[in-house]
């Protein structure tokens, strides 16, 4: 029986790739890119005999590719090759099988315009402000007197020299968290958005200032970086951005809580002064003062308006009236209730003697009886007292029995 050939590699764990089969592989696929336009900064330039060896950087995120070009294609560049030249190259990638590394072969250079760039700003302008990044409505207020300022400036600038030096002679007991950093070239816009995270990750910092001298167009370019335009929206400390002068205005400046003219003017924003605003307070205590003393004044005037009226100078005065009045009604109703019961009284005196003079005690005194039958009906004719009726006979002074006789003739 013969042996069984051994099976060709497929890359599994049981029958694996040795190297040089998956670098060949690597290289035929990355060969096939053929040839591509790339932009970006060139960094760590390095020329040894006739080959120049450099790393093309992309200035808004942390990559980086290795290229390599013949020395001559750099001397002879459409533009200066410098660290932080930003270019145009046009190149071929290559895999190197033996050390297992890529490159970017370079074949041509261009130098990207000023005017190029800056119609890239341009379209960054609008798309950030289509997303709502310069909205006035975000910026968040600075703090009156900020306990901890952050600072990122260059190293042994003249704008960190202006910020701290102005802002200690507005108030003495300022205090600054420094972070320098890269201002220009490829390195500036990593540098800044760290130190920008730094600060704000820091509770103790209650404002951010970034603070850069003047420039020509090209060294402000990395303030208009779209990742570090997104990273200063992101703070949720205030920033305050002062690059530049006047007539320049990156990026940042738009994204930013408050956009200063100069580092002077940043740091006359973001301290105030300790001079004026001891004048000011000593100026609204004069003025409090005053209008409290006039407010006095007048409520006393008013009070003594109000104690010289009758009413209150002599508060008894009504009482005393109305007093006398009670009193001289009292006499009134008395005197008229007098006259009204001897009125009545008088009235009652002549009814009693007229009802004595009518009434039948009077007459009875006179001589009459009043004689009363049987039945207790008092007799009003001879007729109702036949013989033998019981008679009860009243007198003026008691009553009597009797009985009739019968009525009697040609009696009165």
């Amino acid at each position: 029986m013969s042996e069984t050939p051994a099976s060709a590699p497929d890359g599994s764990s049981d029958n694996p790739f040795p190297v040089r089969a998956v670098a060949i592989r690597v290289a035929k696929w990355i060969d096939r890119l053929g040839t591509v336009w790339v932009e970006g900064q060139l960094t760590e330039i390095r020329i040894r005999n006739s080959t120049a060896y450099m790393v093309l950087r992309d200035p808004a995120a942390d990559m980086s590719l290795s290229v390599n070009c013949g020395a001559q294609l750099v001397r002879t560049a459409p533009v200066k090759i410098t660290e932080g030249t930003q270019v145009v190259v046009c190149g071929r990638p290559q895999f190197y099988t033996g050390r297992g590394s890529f490159s970017l072969r370079i074949s041509q250079i261009r130098a990207v315009g000023l005017g190029e760039l800056l119609e890239r700003i341009a379209r960054l302008r609008k798309l950030l402000d289509a997303e709502g990044l310069f909205d006035p409505r975000l910026k968040r207020p600075l703090p009156f007197l900020p306990n901890l300022i952050g600072l990122i400036t260059g190293r042994s600038g003249a704008a960190e020299h202006d910020v701290t030096t102005v802002a200690a002679a507005r108030w003495s007991g300022v205090r600054f968290a420094i972070r320098n950093t890269a201002v220009q070239g490829p390195t500036a816009v990593a540098q800044i958005i760290g130190a920008l995270q730094d600060l704000d990750g820091n509770p103790e910092v209650d404002v951010i200032v970034i603070a850069r001298g003047g420039g020509s167009a090209e060294d402000l370019l990395p303030f208009s970086d779209e990742t570090l335009c997104r990273a200063i929206a992101a703070c949720e400390t205030p920033v305050v951005s002062a690059v530049g002068h006047e007539p320049d205005n990156p990026l940042c400046d738009l994204v930013a809580d408050l956009r200063a003219a100069t580092p002077t003017d940043a740091a006359k924003k973001v301290v105030p002064d300790v001079r004026t605003e001891l004048a000011r307070v000593a100026e609204l205590r004069r003025r409090s003062a005053q209008a409290l003393r006039s407010w006095v004044g007048r409520e006393q005037r008013e009070l003594a308006q109000l104690r010289s009226r009758p009413v209150l100078a002599e508060p008894l005065h009504m009482v005393t009236e109305r007093d006398a009045e009670v009193q001289r009604a009292r006499l009134t109703i008395r005197r008229d209730i007098t006259r009204l019961v001897t009125a009545e009284a008088a009235g009652i005196g002549h009814l009693s003697a007229r009802l004595a003079t009518l009434g039948p005690a009077a007459t009875l005194a006179r001589g009459y009886a009043v004689v009363v039958g049987d039945g207790g009906t008092v007799l009003r004719s001879a007729a109702d007292a036949p013989a033998g009726t019981a008679l009860r006979i009243r007198l003026s002074d008691g009553a009597v029995g009797a009985v009739s006789t019968g009525a009697q003739e040609g009696a009165p």
